[in-house]
């Protein structure tokens, strides 16, 4: 790993779509012209240092929280670079609903909890509507945001979702972007130098591209 590049680490934790995340930053990278490291990695000395930290996943809140506290030193470096440095982050999926208080999947389980909420079931009012939530649904923003800014500039953004379960924040200020699957799911959270996907920006074509471009040029 060079030491001259700064560093984008995806963490390896057992759970996660790693090599299409890998390839899309890399691509978001080079459509950006930007001069950095993707990093795919158990590491938890390599994600501490890291410029910015990506957490992907997917599968069940508890079983990835369980994978993410298996891996030796990881919750730990995740607090001391995103809570106390104030690293970039960006959780996509599971990822972003591991920053919630609580998962309400198959009983409840803790989060890291960074942003105050619980990741509930969806329950659309259209009983037709099927569950998971599978496929490409637009986006419509709600707040302001560097990570989410030109997304807006395609008259009807859309990103590919899949799941079962929606972060629902306590507080609305947390909510970036939402879509419409029989009422409004959070697509978007974040506050501070965290940021979080309810949909998959690797598997989102141009929006999710931009998205990640914008992500590594953040600067919170």
């Amino acid at each position: 790993m060079s030491g001259s590049k700064p560093v984008v680490a995806i963490i390896d934790y057992g759970s996660g779509n790693l090599r299409s995340a890998e390839k899309a930053l890399a691509k978001a990278l080079q459509n950006g012209g930007l001069d950095h490291q993707v990093v795919v990695t158990s590491d938890a000395s390599v994600v501490r240092r890291a410029e910015r930290i990506v957490l992907p996943g997917v599968g069940a809140f508890a079983d990835c929280m369980r994978g993410l506290r298996a891996v030796a030193g990881m919750v730990e470096a995740l607090e001391d670079a995103v809570r106390s440095r104030g690293a970039p982050f960006l959780g996509i999926c599971v990822g972003m609903q591991l920053m919630a208080r609580r998962g309400l999947e198959h009983g409840a389980y803790e989060g890291l909890g960074w942003i105050e909420g619980d990741v509930v079931p969806i329950a659309p009012s259209d009983a037709s509507l099927k569950i998971p939530h599978m496929g490409w649904n637009s986006l419509r923003m709600v707040a302001p945001h560097p990570v989410i800014a030109h997304l807006e500039s395609d008259r009807d953004p859309h990103a590919y979702f899949v799941h079962s379960y929606c972060f629902k924040t306590a507080e609305s200020r947390d909510v970036l972007a939402e879509t419409d699957y029989g009422g409004a799911i959070a697509a978007v959270v974040g506050r501070d130098n965290m940021i979080g996907t309810q949909f998959h920006p690797e598997k989102s074509q141009a929006v999710g591209l931009t998205l990640l471009e914008n992500f590594v040029r953040w600067r919170p």
